[in-house]
């Protein structure tokens, strides 16, 4: 539902800010503690004006505050570290510093404040929760990797030895080789090949869409890839997937440059926007305002159920596979809008279509047979905004027409996108019309922001009755 493999793609920012907010909390929640039960029972635990009135009470906000901030901005906030060493430089670090702050500013505004033996161990109390709250993230981290909860799906591609090289090497658990292309693999024994590589094993020639499909990758990692493999990075490029170029030179270990394995370099060739923590305020966005809209246009779908009901019987929703995220398929929902006939499902729907029922021509021109589709949202397999999603058939056809249309698929499919907000809504009868709403989609996977989708969200309303759909 919340595609976490997602969010965690690139890196694992949406966890570290995670984990800092809750040992800022954590920190608060433990001077209470610690205030009330050094002078009182456990029953008095639930009285906010012991707290209140003690001596520790600005102290203990301030430093929660000031804790939370220098984390985010002193610590490392792309990588998530498990070592003793990351707790020392980050965890005890900050709180030290946010320690000294603390009294500089109570010193500073001559804020009532008295130093009694029990404030040592106060800060003794607070290392050890801060180290429990690391152990805690710790094992939350592997069992999220061991759950495959969050993951990288990642295929290589490589000649044979340089397949090899990148195996013998010791990854985290949260990179999963899903399957390997091999450049070279008509010139060796495959049937040697196959039995030394474990997972399976494709040439240049396969279809990469659908490899792509079925294994759910996230990450295509070219190795080598400025070397003589120009026809498969062309063919890989027609693709959403995110794309590493590999540099297996051994390189020295640069302070504060990211390798792989500690060892080599890499860069991307291809990075989809949407991951961290942009991408699960998305996330949560999207489920927050998917609920609300449901809501609220309970009445408008009961109508409509009734008003297709009535008209032509059962079913009241309309199924179809349509294209996801790096081009993984799912069931779109839609209020069925067409007679229950017999007809080509892939020909699209155009204005006066003979097979549309009465209520049908109603809901299309305001875009109602799209409202189940929040269940997608819900679901986890489409967003509030984001390109539109085709027919399978249709994104097969139109790829092979457009080099960059596959590219669309960079984030989930949305209700509402760029380009319909801009007037291309409705059918795409000429190819130039999908050029140009390709075109739009590939402006905002390249311009994305959270305010960006909200503006489309706002902007959404005015289009529906401005530029009506047929």
């Amino acid at each position: 539902m919340f595609r976490l493999e997602k969010v965690f793609q690139n890196d694992d920012s949406g966890y570290v800010l995670f984990s800092n907010f809750i040992k800022s909390f954590i920190l608060l929640a433990t001077a209470y503690i610690f205030v009330i039960l050094s002078d009182n029972s456990i029953y008095e635990l639930t009285d906010f004006k012991i707290f209140k009135s003690s001596n520790f009470f600005f102290y203990s906000i301030l430093l929660s505050i000031t804790f939370f901030i220098f984390s985010f901005f002193l610590g490392n906030k792309k990588e998530y570290k498990k070592n003793f060493l990351s707790f020392l430089m980050e965890d005890v670090c900050n709180f030290i510093i946010s320690v000294i702050c603390v009294f500089a500013t109570i010193f500073i505004f001559r804020i009532n404040f008295s130093l009694e033996l029990k404030f040592i161990y106060l800060l003794t109390t607070h290392i050890v929760v801060l180290f429990l709250i690391k152990l805690y993230f710790n094992n939350l981290y592997q069992k999220l990797i061991d759950k495959n909860i969050i993951q990288k799906n990642i295929m290589i591609v490589g000649t044979y030895n340089d397949v090899k090289k990148i195996l013998s090497e010791k990854f985290e658990k949260i990179l999963i080789f899903k399957c390997c292309m091999i450049t070279d693999l008509s010139n060796l024994n495959q049937k040697l090949i196959k039995s030394e590589i474990k997972f399976p094993i494709f040439n240049e020639n396969e279809d990469i869409r659908s490899i792509l499909e079925y294994h759910s990758l996230g990450q295509i990692w070219i190795l080598n890839g400025d070397k003589d493999k120009t026809n498969v990075l062309s063919k890989i490029f027609k693709y959403s997937v995110d794309t590493l170029n590999i540099k297996l030179e051994e390189v020295p270990n640069i302070k504060g440059k990211k390798l792989l394995a500690n060892k080599y370099d890499f860069e991307f060739y291809e990075m989809s926007r949407f991951y961290g923590i942009n991408l699960f305020l998305k996330i949560l966005i999207d489920k927050f305002l998917s609920l609300i809209f449901l809501i609220i246009a309970s009445p408008i779908l009961i109508f409509s159920a009734i008003a297709i009901y009535i008209e032509d019987g059962y079913p009241i929703l309309f199924t179809q596979n349509r294209t996801g995220w790096d081009g993984r398929r799912f069931k779109i929902y839609k209020l069925r809008s067409l007679k229950k006939v017999s007809f080509d499902k892939t020909l699209q729907v155009t204005k006066d279509d003979k097979r549309l029922l009465k209520i049908g021509k109603l809901i299309r021109r305001y875009s109602i047979d799209e409202l189940p589709q929040f269940l997608n949202v819900l679901n986890g397999d489409m967003s509030i905004v984001g390109p539109r999603p085709h027919m399978v058939e249709h994104d097969i056809h139109y790829s092979s027409l457009f080099n960059n249309f596959l590219k669309r698929h960079k984030c989930n499919p949305g209700l509402t996108g760029w380009a319909q907000v801009n007037g291309l809504r409705g059918a795409t009868p000429k190819p130039e019309i999908m050029e140009k709403r390709m075109d739009y989609d590939l402006w905002y996977l390249n311009n994305w922001t959270i305010w960006l989708d909200f503006y489309i969200i706002l902007k959404t309303f005015y289009a529906l009755i401005k530029y009506k759909g047929d």
